[in-house]
């Protein structure tokens, strides 16, 4: 089977935050559970997660991250998270219960405008062997995916997951 799929191009359809003029960016820490485990049954620790990073878009810059990327006028932003897993990562899955924070993050290389970010949970349900943006993905313990990942914003992406799946059993978020 080949995935026929392409990115989405150009920033014209792009929402811009009214208070900093920065992106309104939206993404999710995609994660899975250890040993192949079906579905997105309660954790009992950590160890149980593997978290799925994915290499910088810019080849100078040698660090991880998180899909994620522009919300677009003709999207929410759940749908808009599933786009750019799909695009980045090339994974798809279940957004799982509500937002885990928004954030504000400055964008030195744009003349440090901030750019507001929202990030979603999502439980990983299948892989492309080709997408649009092939980048390097690997799945990682979640203290991996913490020393990975540069950008402090994500890395509380991340500790809000972790908090969310040890205190509610996934089974009790509301899927999208």
């Amino acid at each position: 089977m080949v995935d026929l799929l392409t990115s989405r191009q150009g920033r014209e359809n792009q929402r811009y935050s009214q208070e900093t003029g920065g992106r309104l960016v939206v993404g999710c820490v995609p994660y899975r559970l250890k040993n192949g485990a079906i579905g997105a049954a309660s954790i009992s620790d950590i160890d149980q997660l593997e978290i799925l990073i994915i290499s910088s878009q810019k080849p100078k810059e040698r660090y991880f991250l998180f899909p994620k990327g522009g919300w677009e006028n003709d999207e929410t932003k759940k749908e808009a998270a599933c786009r750019e897993a799909l695009e980045e990562a090339g994974i798809y899955g279940k957004i799982m219960g509500k937002r885990l924070g928004k954030w504000k993050y400055r964008k030195i290389e744009k003349g440090g405008v901030f750019n507001e970010g929202t990030m979603f949970a999502m439980y990983v349900t299948g892989e492309l062997t080709h997408w649009p943006e092939i980048r390097k993905r690997i799945w990682v313990s979640v203290a991996e995916a913490k020393q990975a990942c540069s950008l402090d914003w994500m890395r509380e992406a991340l500790d809000n997951l972790v908090q969310r799946l040890l205190l509610f059993p996934p089974e009790t978020m509301k899927v999208e």
